[in-house]
């Protein structure tokens, strides 16, 4: 009898501990009934548990916020690989996962520890921690996490206490992987230029239309990816994403726009430039799922859904991982396809063609148009009612612009600081010790025109340009950057003039389209005239000008600033770009 009741206290103890046990590691998403999510605090806190239970968890500090919060890394290796070299040894695939570059659309932060929990703590999902190298960030935008509130996101459902979409110095994170002006950013990419992850996944959540999906996706597989893994992509990774996500119950389909933002006229694909996280490691060679879970769905449904794709991806690690890290090392290797004389161009700007070859069918819900008494315009109202449709898929994206490659660029000793953003990127520089004779291409600026209103914290610049081949002298202390590295096409879009996500569009060179040093007229009336006795070529240009343009020979100003501008005592420097392509 007595051994009954003890047997029957044990099991008691065993059940109570057991049940303490599970208790002491829900997440705040958990215990609040799946509506709110865990504060920076909190997060950090779950996460320094994990590491002490698990001998295969390291969590660490990458970078320091501008309000000086940690960014942290959360990394998992059952063989111990906690360095780039010793995951590189393991021949295992590393997966990053980036939780919060938008702090308001934080799903994958709590996917992140439920899975996570399962496979340090319950045990499960062996099969994933025995071949694959997680590297989590868990908050990216750690600033913009804490600016939480109700109301941040007035588009989406929930969680309660949401962050906000950009860092402290109102920076958006998702805009900011080519300029790197955030100090977050900063952080990440020297995380990831040491890592070199082999996939990718970006967590998101959207914004826009009401539809049946959970989940959408973004995967570059155009002209902006290498051909063998836009491949790789197309035919082998997508279709067991969807395959396997919606057999979990979450309908999931392409991250798109809308023609003429009617659902009935069409989906539209583009391809994304590298200052987006999935355009980014594209340039980098690397596959990036750009998950973005559907607003208007609770966020309940938002966690599980992304939990399930970060399963899926890493599974499909477990399966394909060998095959993944090949094909990017291929890609890697195979830059010499655009050296030389005979190398390919690379295309740098992309367009979607208005011919749809495919079509797709859409799972949408029913919207009407009604007056509104608010606005006194239309509104549109989403009644609820489920449809499905087949409507044209556009996506035909297409090279409009290419360059041929040059041998590299060189870069003045007064720019080190652009040197030094480049080698955030991984990108491999050369500080010239002795003066070095080449043959470089040089860019002078026309007609440039700054955008009327900032982005990102940026002027952003559009001009003309002409351009002429010559010969100098290098100095010593220059610094050049070869473009025979795996990091050619983004070395490409960050130095070529015109790249849209270069550093001149951005504008990091903006003080060269200003004037420095002007004439006085009485000063300019009295030299004039022997600017033009001396130079047979600018008389004969101006005297043309005077004879054929009526407008130009009634304004004294530019009769004047015509010939200073083609004399010695102009500025030779004046919207000339500092930064030369070298040919040889």
């Amino acid at each position: 009898m007595t051994s009954g009741i003890l047997r029957g206290l044990s099991f008691s103890i065993i059940l109570t501990v057991a049940i303490f046990a599970q208790n002491e590691w829900q997440t705040e998403f958990e215990k609040s009934g799946f509506v709110a999510t865990s504060t920076y605090s909190q997060t950090d806190e779950y996460f320094s548990e994990l590491a002490k239970v698990s001998k295969f968890a390291q969590y660490s500090t990458i970078g320091v916020s501008p309000q000086g919060r940690d960014i942290k890394l959360f990394t998992v290796s059952k063989d111990k690989a906690f360095t780039p070299a010793d995951a590189a040894k393991s021949g295992k695939p590393v997966l990053l996962i980036i939780n919060g570059i938008h702090s308001g659309e934080i799903e994958g932060k709590d996917a992140s520890m439920m899975f996570l929990r399962e496979m340090l703590v319950e045990g499960k999902h062996s099969a994933l921690l025995d071949n694959v190298i997680f590297l989590i960030v868990p908050i990216f935008s750690v600033d913009g996490h804490e600016r939480a509130s109700s109301y941040n996101r007035i588009n989406q459902d929930g969680p309660v206490n949401m962050g906000w979409r950009t860092t402290a110095r109102n920076l958006n994170l998702n805009r900011d992987w080519t300029k790197a002006d955030a100090p977050e950013m900063q952080a990440m990419l020297k995380m990831v230029s040491k890592w070199s992850p082999d996939f990718i996944i970006d967590n998101h959540t959207t914004n826009g239309a009401d539809y049946q999906y959970t989940v959408t996706y973004g995967l570059e597989r155009f002209g902006n990816m290498a051909p063998n893994i836009a491949k790789l992509v197309e035919r082998s990774f997508l279709p067991f994403l969807i395959e396997n996500v919606e057999s979990a119950g979450w309908l999931m389909s392409p991250y798109v726009g809308f023609k003429n933002n009617r659902v009935e006229e069409g989906l539209l694909e583009w391809a994304s430039v590298p200052r987006f996280s999935n355009g980014y490691m594209a340039s980098k060679n690397r596959i990036c799922l750009l998950v973005e879970t559907h607003m208007m769905k609770p966020y309940k449904e938002r966690v599980f859904a992304t939990k399930k794709v970060i399963e899926t991806a890493a599974n499909y690690l477990v399966i394909s991982g060998k095959m993944v890290i090949e094909e990017n090392r291929k890609a890697d290797n195979n830059i010499s396809q655009y050296l030389g004389k005979e190398g390919k161009w690379l295309p740098i700007k992309f367009a979607l063609k208005d011919t749809a070859l495919k079509t797709y069918s859409f799972k949408g819900i029913e919207a009407v148009v009604e007056k509104s008494d608010i606005s006194g315009g239309d509104k549109l109202v989403y009644t609820g009612k489920k449809f499905e449709k087949v409507i044209p898929y556009f996506d035909q994206v297409h090279a409009v612009d290419s360059v041929r490659v040059p041998a590299g660029y060189l870069i003045p000793a007064e720019y080190e600081d652009i040197v030094e953003k480049a080698k955030l990127h991984g990108i491999k520089v050369e500080k010239l010790d002795s003066p070095r004779k080449l043959k470089v291409e040089r860019f002078r600026f026309h007609d440039h025109k700054f955008a009327p209103y900032t982005f990102e914290g940026r002027t952003r610049v559009s001009f003309g340009h002409d351009s002429q081949i010559e010969e100098i002298t290098v100095p010593a202390g220059s610094f050049f950057i070869s473009c025979n590295q795996a990091t050619l096409k983004l070395i490409v879009y960050l130095f070529e003039p015109k790249s849209d996500d270069s550093y001149l569009a951005w504008g990091f060179f903006n003080q060269i389209f200003e004037q420095k040093e002007y004439y006085e007229d009485y000063v300019m009336e009295r030299l004039a005239p022997d600017i033009l006795k001396n130079d047979p070529q600018l008389k004969k240009d101006f005297e043309e000008k005077l004879a054929t343009d009526e407008k130009f020979r009634n304004n004294p100003d530019a009769r004047l600033n015509f010939i200073y501008k083609r004399s010695p005592y102009f500025d030779k420097n004046y919207c000339v770009y500092p930064i030369l392509r070298v040919l040889n």
